[in-house]
């Protein structure tokens, strides 16, 4: 699984300045969308466009922004096709999960964990009925506009010094990888079930975390990111608390998007300097913007931050410790010895 580099301070001197600006660009889109799904539009341009690295690079950019509009609309077709034959349904969910983690093990390409989260949500949402998982489809839909908007924005306004495009190098990973799929697919299948037990849509993000788990190959690396991941939430939590405490004694909407541009700031200094993975810290950023964006929307903060929290611990560790388990028993990662000739 590719996992992206620290920013290079020597490459993207501003790349903190950017993040900033790139938090509060999106945020300041949700007046204006009115969304029903402000967390969304929030968190999601955040994660297409901090992932740049060295020159922008808008083929990139268009590409996921692309993607996070046409596979949510094709992912609701199906859902609401399926959700009449039950056994059918789940069957097609479990299929698509397998076929992202097989991708994801087999060859390192992050698109399947593109497919592995949108399948998620979208059919997690679809067990709501139409009009819930419509909602999440439109959310995904206006996310995606804001990022193909504010990604050459932010780079026009704060460049990276060099010329060079990142290029990606995924490590494909070695054993009997349709194994590990299957493991991973059944856990996150189940899981599925939980979140929609537990979870309310507007709190769906969450349900990434899980799934981010769960495309380790090895129970060490599962553990680690469970724990970065419990780690960003508090970080974040915390940062989103501190913004929603200033915002009541001077509740103005310049305020806020001055407060997260700092936040980002901050966050962005540390991606490439700061003691824990650079994913940590964006991570926060993210679920700080979606914290922000729900509370002073239609969540309670108490209620928002309670959930995020205790409900990403929860899945973060179930995921990580039942995937763990399972690929010791099966013993998966040990590559197959070649016959001879």
């Amino acid at each position: 699984m590719y996992v992206t580099p620290r920013p290079d301070a020597s490459d993207d001197p501003n790349y903190g300045i950017r993040l900033g600006l790139t938090g509060a660009l999106a945020y300041a889109a949700i007046p204006l969308l009115d969304p029903a799904l402000p967390p969304i539009i929030a968190a999601l341009p955040l994660g297409l466009i901090a992932a740049q690295r060295k020159a922008f690079n808008p083929a990139k950019l268009v590409g996921g922004g692309a993607a996070m509009i046409v596979l949510p609309w094709v992912m609701t077709w199906l859902v609401e096709w399926l959700r009449p034959v039950p056994l059918a349904y789940v069957m097609v969910i479990w299929g698509l999960y397998f076929a992202g983690f097989l991708m994801i093990l087999r060859t390192g390409a992050q698109v399947g964990m593109l497919i592995v989260v949108i399948t998620v949500l979208i059919s997690v949402m679809g067990m709501h009925g139409n009009a819930t998982v419509e909602t999440l489809r439109d959310g995904f839909t206006q996310a995606g506009v804001v990022t193909l908007v504010v990604g050459p924005i932010v780079y026009l306004i704060v460049p990276a010094r060099t010329g060079e495009k990142h290029l990606d190098d995924p490590v494909p990973g070695q054993g009997n990888t349709a194994t590990g799929a299957v493991i991973r697919a059944t856990v996150l299948l189940g899981l599925s079930f939980w979140l929609y037990a537990v979870m309310q849509p507007a709190d769906m993000m969450m349900a990434v975390v899980a799934a981010i788990v769960l495309v380790f190959p090895t129970r060490h690396a599962v553990f680690s990111e469970a724990f970065q991941r419990i780690r960003a939430t508090v970080y974040g939590a915390a940062m989103a608390l501190g913004i929603l405490m200033l915002f009541i004694l001077s509740p103005h909407l310049p305020l806020v998007l001055g407060l997260i541009f700092l936040g980002g700031l901050w966050f962005g200094q540390k991606m490439m300097f700061g003691p824990h993975p650079s994913m940590v810290y964006q991570y926060a950023f993210s679920v700080a913007l979606a914290l922000i964006a729900g509370a002073l929307s239609t969540q309670d903060l108490g209620y928002a931050m309670f959930t995020r929290i205790v409900l990403t611990l929860i899945g973060a560790f179930t995921a990580a410790f039942t995937v763990a388990l399972l690929d010791a028993l099966t013993g998966w990662q040990t590559p197959r010895p070649e016959k001879p000739a």
